[in-house]
């Protein structure tokens, strides 16, 4: 897979999503997110408790954040407090990460880089 772009699991799974699902999926051992101590009430109601450490972890460099828990109020809040651009891109639980998933994902990579 050729994305061209930086890759980190985001997943409550750590370390274990790449023991476990990275090899079902065709990826290598990719970096894992480091969650801090938050409270989940912490923010605006609805707000996810990692739109924040994501959005602190991006730094203002572009990113795309690929879950199947993204709501509304999370891109609201990072449309407002996310300098550079963002993709937060829902997927179906059921269904996981599929063709389609990946075309979004590289047409908007491919939009961003310069020309």
């Amino acid at each position: 897979m050729a994305l061209g772009c930086h890759l980190i699991w985001a997943s409550t799974w750590m370390e274990e999503a790449n023991e476990t699902v990275a090899p079902r999926i065709g990826l290598p051992k990719l970096p894992v997110m480091e969650w801090p101590d938050i409270c989940a009430e912490e923010g605006p109601r609805g707000l996810h408790w990692k739109t924040r450490p994501l959005v602190e972890r991006a730094n203002g460099r572009p990113f795309i954040w690929v879950d199947d828990e993204i709501s509304a109020m999370d891109r609201q809040w990072v449309a407002a407090g996310h300098p550079g651009p963002s993709l937060l891109h829902h997927v179906d639980p059921a269904k996981g990460l599929e063709d389609a998933d990946f075309s979004t994902l590289a047409g908007w990579l491919r939009d961003l880089a310069p020309r």
